[in-house]
C-alpha cells in the first residue's frame, strides 16, 4: 500500500515549503502553551501507569499555536508506514483548503462536530487529516479576529492547570531558560521523546522522509548558534543550566548546541516562531568553524569591558543629572509650599481691593455729577461777573463814540414807542445818562487813588482797567459763591471717610504698592490714580482761580500735600523712569488744572486787564518751569489751553478795540471830549499790545507777531498815529509802543534791517523825525533843542528795533554824529 501511494509534494510539518505555501503556519510559544505541554506530559505518564502495556516504541508530538502535537515513533516498518500514511493524510494544499472552506460553510453542522471532537483527542493519539484541518481553520479564524486560537480543554485540565499555576511558578521560570548542553549523538526527536517521558525511540524510523534541504537548514541553524557564543552570558543567573560540561571535557564545537525543544518552549514568547520539525543532529565538521584563540577572547572581553564602561559613564552622567533635577524639584516644591500662604494672602488682599475699588467707583458714580454741577455753577458765576464788566466797557465806548460822533446830532426824529406806549429813545437816554454818571464816578475814584499813591504823573488815561464793581454786584456775587462752597462741603457728608478722604483712599493703594509691587505695576494703577483722584481734587479746586488776587497756590493745598510723597520710601531701588508714580502730580496737573485753566481763560479772563493777564502769565511760567513734562507743545491739554488763549485775544481785538477818527479841528482842543476819548482808546490799545506781548515765551513767536504787530500795531495804533498831527506826544507814544516788544526778537537779527512786519512803523518813525525838524525851523532855540532831543529819541527807538538802515538815514539827514553813543544807551 505504501508503494501505490504517491510521494507527497511537501510535508506540512516541515519548514521546507514555507516559500511555496500561501499560508504561514507559526508556533506561538505562549505561557499557556507551556503549561499545556506540561499538562500533556503528566497526563501521558498517568495513562502509561494505568495501562499495562506501555507504549514505549511510539513518539508523540503535538504542534500548533494553541496545543502541541504528539508524534508516536514505532521501530517497526509497519509503524513507519502508518506514520508515513498519517503524514500523507495531514498534507493539505492552500487551494484545497480554500475549496474546503467553501464546501464546509454550508455544512456548519459537520464542522461543528469536528470542532467538538478536538476535546476528545486522547494523549498519545495521532490526529487524522480532518482533525488537523479543523485545528487549522480554528487558528485561521483566531488570526482574523486578532487573537489566539482558543484552547480545547476539559474541566480536569483546567483544574490541574490552576493547581500548577499556584504551585508551579518556579517551573515556568526554569522552562524560560535556554539550556545549551553538550552535543550528544542523539536527534532532536529523541530529546523531545526523552523530555516527554518516552524511553524507547528509534532514530532510524524518525529519519525517514528527510531530504537534503532539511540537512542544509540544520547546518545553517548550527552555524548561527556557533557564531553567537556570547548569548550564554545573557541567560539565567544559574550557569549550571547552560553548561553541562567544561570546554576541556568536550570536543571542539560540542558546546555549541542549537536550541533544544525545551529552550524553544521557554524562550520569550513575544516573537512568533515557526514550528520546528524534529530533525536529526549531525556532527559538525571542525574545518568550517573559526578557531577561538586567547587573543580573540581577550579582545572580545576588552570590547565588552569598554562597552560596559561607556554605558556606566553614560548612566553615571544621567544619574548626576537626575540627582540635580531631583534637588531642583525638591527646592521648587519647598518654594511652592512656602509661597502657598503668600499666594493665599495675596489673593485675599486683591479680592478686598477689588471690592473696595468697586464700592469706591459706585460712590463716585453718584457724587461726580454733583461735583460737576457745582463746578459749572462756580464757572457760571465767574463768567457772569466778567461778562458784566466787558459789556459795561463796551457800552461806555458806544456811548462816548455816539456822543462825539458827527452823526449824533440833535435832529428831530420820530418817537420810537414800545408795546406799552413808552418812548424807547427816552428810556435809552436815561440809561445812558446813568452809565455816564457811574463811569465818571469810577474815573474820579481811580484818579484819587492814584494821587494818594503818587502814580498820577506817569499815568495815561486808558491804561487803567475799569473793573470796579458796585456794592450790590459784590454782595450778590459773594452770596452765590458762599452757597456753592457750602454745597460742596455737603457732597460727601453721607459717605464714610474711606470713600471720600484722599488720605484714606491713598493709604489703600500705598499698601498695595508696598506689599505686591509687581502686581500693582502690572495692573497699571499708576495710570489710573490721576483719574481716580480727579473728582476729589476738582471738589477742592471749585473756588480756585489764578485770575483772582487772593488765589491760593495749589501747591499748598491739602490734596497736593497729601499726594506729594505718594510712593516715596518703598521700592527705592527702582529707577526713576521705571516708577510711574513719579508722574502722579504732573498727571493731575495735566488732567485737572489745565482743563480748568482753559475754561477760566475762555469765560473769565479779560485780555484788556493788565492785572489778570500778569497773574495768568506768572502762573503759566511757573507751570512751565516746574512741570516741563506737562506744558510742552506735544501735550494735548497744553495745546488746547494755548489755542484758547489765542482765540480769546482775537475776540478781544474784534469786540473791544475801537479807535475813533475825528477831524483835525476837533482834535486841536486837547481838553475837548473827542480828544480825550481818542487818547483814552489809543492808550487802551497800547495796553492790549503790551498784554499780548507779555505772552512771549509761552505762545509761539509767529503767533505773537501776527497778533501784536499785524492785528494791533499796524491795524489800530499806526493808523491812529498817522491820522493825527505830529507832535512831541507822538514820540512818547512811539516809545511806549517800542518798549512793549521783547528785546530778544531783535538781538538775533543779522544785518541792518528790522523785522519785516515792523517796516511800516520804522518808516513812520523816520517821518516823525522829519516832521518834527520841519516844524521847528522857524522856532526858538529852545524849541529846536527839544526837537533835536526828540530826533535823538527816534534814533534810539530805531536802533532798539534794529532798523540800522533807518538810523543811518535819520542821522545823516539831521546831522546827528554820536550814533554809537545813542545806540548803546537805547
Amino acid at each position: 500500500m505504501n508503494e501505490e501511494r504517491e510521494e507527497p509534494k511537501a510535508s506540512l510539518l516541515s519548514f521546507r515549503d514555507d516559500d511555496d505555501e500561501t499560508e504561514m503556519f507559526r508556533v506561538k510559544k505562549s505561557n499557556h502553551s507551556k503549561k499545556i505541554v506540561k499538562q500533556l506530559k503528566k497526563e501521558y505518564k498517568e495513562d502509561l501507569e494505568k495501562t499495562s502495556g506501555p507504549t514505549q516504541d511510539q513518539n508523540t508530538r503535538i504542534g500548533g499555536p494553541a496545543q502541541n502535537l504528539s508524534i508516536k515513533e514505532e521501530p517497526l516498518e509497519g509503524s513507519r508506514a502508518s506514520s508515513e500514511q498519517g503524514e500523507e493524510e495531514m498534507e493539505v494544499d492552500s487551494t484545497e483548503e480554500q475549496e474546503g472552506d467553501g464546501e464546509q460553510r454550508p455544512a456548519g453542522g459537520a464542522f461543528s462536530q469536528t470542532l467538538s471532537a478536538l476535546s476528545s483527542l486522547r494523549p498519545g493519539e495521532i490526529p487524522d487529516a480532518a482533525f488537523i484541518h479543523a485545528a487549522r481553520k480554528r487558528r485561521q479564524m483566531a488570526r482574523e479576529l486578532g487573537g489566539e486560537a482558543p484552547l480545547v480543554e476539559n474541566e480536569a485540565t483546567n483544574k490541574r492547570l490552576t493547581h500548577e499555576d499556584e504551585n508551579g511558578g518556579s517551573d515556568d521560570e526554569d522552562e524560560k531558560r535556554i539550556v545549551f548542553s553538550g552535543v550528544n549523538m542523539k536527534s532532536q526527536r529523541q530529546k523531545i521523546a526523552e523530555e516527554i517521558g518516552i524511553e524507547c525511540s528509534d532514530d532510524e524510523a524518525l529519519d525517514n522522509g528527510q531530504d537534503e534541504e532539511v540537512s542544509r537548514w540544520e547546518q545553517e541553524q548550527i552555524r548561527k548558534g556557533i557564531s553567537i557564543p556570547q548569548v550564554q552570558s545573557t541567560q539565567s543567573e544559574d550557569p549550571s543550566m547552560y553548561y553541562q560540561g567544561s570546554y576541556d571535557a568536550q570536543p571542539y564545537g560540542a558546546s555549541y548546541m542549537p536550541f533544544s525543544y525545551a529552550a524553544t518552549v521557554g524562550a520569550d514568547n513575544s516573537k512568533p516562531l515557526k514550528a520546528e520539525p524534529s530533525v536529526p543532529s549531525y556532527p559538525i565538521p571542525s574545518c568550517d568553524l573559526t578557531p577561538i584563540t586567547t587573543d580573540l577572547v581577550k579582545k572580545r572581553l576588552k570590547d565588552r569591558l569598554s562597552f560596559m564602561r561607556h554605558g556606566h559613564d553614560s548612566n553615571a552622567r544621567r544619574f548626576e543629572q537626575i540627582q540635580e533635577e531631583l534637588e531642583a524639584s525638591k527646592k521648587t516644591i519647598q518654594l511652592l509650599e512656602g509661597s502657598s500662604q503668600d499666594a493665599a494672602d495675596k489673593y485675599r488682599f486683591l479680592q478686598e481691593m477689588r471690592g473696595y475699588v468697586g464700592d469706591l467707583l459706585e460712590c463716585f458714580s453718584e457724587k461726580v455729577p454733583v461735583i460737576l454741577e457745582l463746578e459749572v455753577a462756580m464757572h457760571q458765576l465767574l463768567r457772569q461777573r466778567a461778562s458784566r464788566l466787558v459789556h459795561r466797557r463796551q457800552d461806555d465806548i458806544k456811548d462816548e463814540s455816539s456822543e462825539f460822533s458827527s452823526l449824533s446830532s440833535k435832529a428831530v426824529m420820530a418817537p420810537n414807542l414800545d408795546s406799552f406806549g413808552r418812548d424807547r429813545t427816552a428810556y435809552q437816554e436815561l440809561a445812558k445818562q446813568r452809565r455816564i454818571a457811574e463811569r465818571e464816578a469810577r474815573r474820579t475814584r481811580r484818579r484819587q487813588a492814584r494821587e494818594q499813591n503818587g502814580k498820577r504823573a506817569g499815568h495815561k488815561e486808558g491804561l487803567s482797567s475799569d473793573d470796579e464793581e458796585t456794592s450790590t454786584d459784590i454782595t450778590s456775587f459773594n452770596l452765590e459763591r458762599d452757597r456753592i462752597l457750602m454745597e460742596s462741603k455737603k457732597v460727601f457728608e453721607d459717605v464714610m471717610d474711606d470713600f471720600h478722604s484722599l488720605d484714606n483712599i491713598k493709604s489703600h493703594f500705598e499698601t498695595w504698592r508696598k506689599l505686591y509691587f509687581t502686581c500693582y505695576r502690572d495692573a497699571y494703577i499708576g495710570l489710573c490714580l490721576p483719574k481716580l483722584f480727579n473728582p476729589l481734587i476738582r471738589l477742592q479746586l471749585i473756588s480756585w482761580s489764578p485770575l483772582e488776587v487772593e488765589c491760593p497756590n495749589f501747591e499748598y493745598m491739602l490734596w497736593f500735600e497729601s499726594l506729594l510723597f505718594y510712593g516715596c520710601g518703598e521700592q527705592s531701588a527702582l529707577k526713576k523712569e521705571e516708577d510711574i508714580d513719579n508722574n502722579l502730580l504732573p498727571a493731575i496737573v495735566e488732567r485737572v488744572l489745565l482743563p480748568k485753566l482753559a475754561v477760566l481763560m475762555d469765560q473769565v479772563w479779560d485780555p484788556l486787564s493788565s492785572s489778570q493777564t500778569f497773574r495768568l502769565v506768572t502762573f503759566m511760567q511757573r507751570l512751565i518751569k516746574y512741570y516741563p513734562t506737562v506744558l510742552h507743545g506735544d501735550n494735548r491739554n497744553t495745546q488746547e489751553l494755548l489755542r484758547t488763549i489765542v482765540m480769546r485775544i482775537r475776540r478781544t481785538l474784534d469786540d473791544d478795540i475801537f479807535l475813533p477818527l475825528f477831524p483835525k479841528n476837533v482834535m486841536e482842543n486837547k481838553n475837548s471830549g473827542p480828544y480825550l476819548f481818542s487818547q483814552r482808546q489809543f492808550w487802551s490799545c497800547v495796553k492790549l499790545l503790551g498784554n499780548i506781548l507779555i505772552w512771549d515765551g509761552i505762545l509761539s513767536p509767529s503767533v505773537l507777531k501776527e497778533l501784536a504787530i499785524d492785528s494791533t500795531l499796524n491795524r489800530y495804533i499806526l493808523s491812529a498815529l498817522q491820522t493825527t498831527d505830529v507832535s512831541e506826544e507822538h514820540v512818547e507814544k512811539c516809545r511806549r509802543v517800542v518798549e512793549c516788544f521783547p528785546v530778544q526778537w531783535f538781538s538775533s537779527l543779522k544785518g541792518q534791517q528790522t523785522l519785516p512786519q515792523l517796516e511800516n512803523f520804522c518808516r513812520y518813525l523816520k517821518h516823525l523825525a522829519s516832521s518834527l525838524y520841519r516844524g521847528c525851523v522857524s522856532g526858538s532855540d529852545v524849541e529846536k533843542r527839544n526837537v533835536r532831543e526828540n530826533i535823538k529819541e527816534v534814533v534810539r527807538l530805531l536802533g532798539r528795533l534794529n532798523a540800522l538802515d533807518h538810523v543811518i538815514a535819520v542821522a545823516s539827514e539831521h546831522g546827528i554824529k554820536d550814533i554809537k553813543t545813542l545806540l548803546e544807551n537805547k
